[in-house]
């Protein structure tokens, strides 16, 4: 007996598309922290950068404030994205501050957890989808 399937549309939220950007802009930043040392456009580059993933980290929470309030959902990625926030605030501060022994360890482990949290936010929504569990 043949078994009929449906396929259910992919629906890509808010949440996804901001930490996707955050995650983009971060991988920026350490591949242009390199041109730091290597050229003479790399600063500008590294400042444009730092601060498109400052306004990546303000959306982040912009978007996770908007899916958890209509929704009633969990308060827990607002703290997730306002943790981001708060740690690219360092992030600033120890740049212009020319603390390369601080700074280039925290954009290390903040490019480290926004992939875990995009891997989160993907694999709990396509888990939701599939009715599987993660």
């Amino acid at each position: 007996m043949a078994t009929q399937t449906t396929a259910v549309p992919v629906r890509i939220t808010f949440v996804q598309v901001a930490i996707a950007v955050q995650t983009l802009a971060l991988f920026f930043q350490a591949a242009t922290a390199g041109l730091l040392l290597s050229s003479s456009y790399g600063a500008a580059l590294h400042d444009v950068g730092s601060r498109v993933m400052y306004g990546a980290s303000m959306l982040y929470v912009l978007a996770a404030i908007l899916a958890w309030r209509p929704g009633g959902g969990s308060p827990r990625p607002i703290l997730y994205a306002s943790g981001f926030l708060v740690l690219a605030s360092v992030q600033v501060v120890l740049g212009i501050a020319h603390m390369p022994s601080l700074h280039v360890p925290l954009g290390i482990l903040m490019f480290g957890l926004s992939v875990l949290d995009l891997g989160l936010v993907l694999f709990t929504r396509s888990s939701q989808r599939t009715g599987t569990r993660p």
